[in-house]
């Protein structure tokens, strides 16, 4: 993540699609750090957003558990209408930080559009496990870009990972 002046210029860089749809993730511990925020009926306060990620990521840099910047993902879990978590993946464990591993089998799709259309996306993915046979007990998803970046490069990709 770099620090850009202008408004003009992304500081996410392009995503592409192509390796992350209807791909199978096998994680055993996979480490990442977690923080809670505040929402309201499953929406985020952007605020929020974006001073835990940074926080996430100043510790990750510190303790130099920052991945690799093609290996970035921050995954977010909505288990209640009033709570979000925000996981950020490491390569290690960040001291003081709260430190958690995901394990499981995750189906990844790509969805292009507006944060809001998480519930379509959700039916959509839900009717295409079902059609594999299978069923989520857990959504995550992937905001690929920040909405300065989304708007620059013309794509809002969100990554849609169902636990199955």
């Amino acid at each position: 993540m770099k620090h850009v002046k202008s408004q003009s210029e992304p500081c996410c860089p392009q995503f592409d699609p192509a390796p992350w749809e209807g791909v199978t993730h096998v994680w055993q511990d996979k480490p990442f750090i977690m923080e809670s925020i505040p929402e309201f009926m499953h929406m985020p306060f952007p605020p929020m957003i974006a001073k835990a990620m940074g926080r996430m990521w100043k510790a990750a840099q510190d303790a130099g558990a920052a991945p690799e910047f093609k290996d970035f993902m921050c995954l977010a879990y909505d288990p209640s209408p009033w709570k979000g978590e925000l996981y950020v993946a490491v390569t290690k464990v960040v001291p003081g930080a709260k430190n958690v591993k995901l394990s499981g089998t995750f189906i990844s799709r790509v969805f292009d559009g507006p944060y809001n259309a998480v519930p379509k996306w959700i039916k959509e993915m839900d009717k295409y496990l079902a059609e594999q046979g299978k069923k989520a007990s857990r959504y995550y998803f992937y905001y690929t870009t920040c909405p300065k970046c989304a708007k620059i490069h013309g794509h809002n990709y969100v990554v849609a990972f169902a636990q199955v």
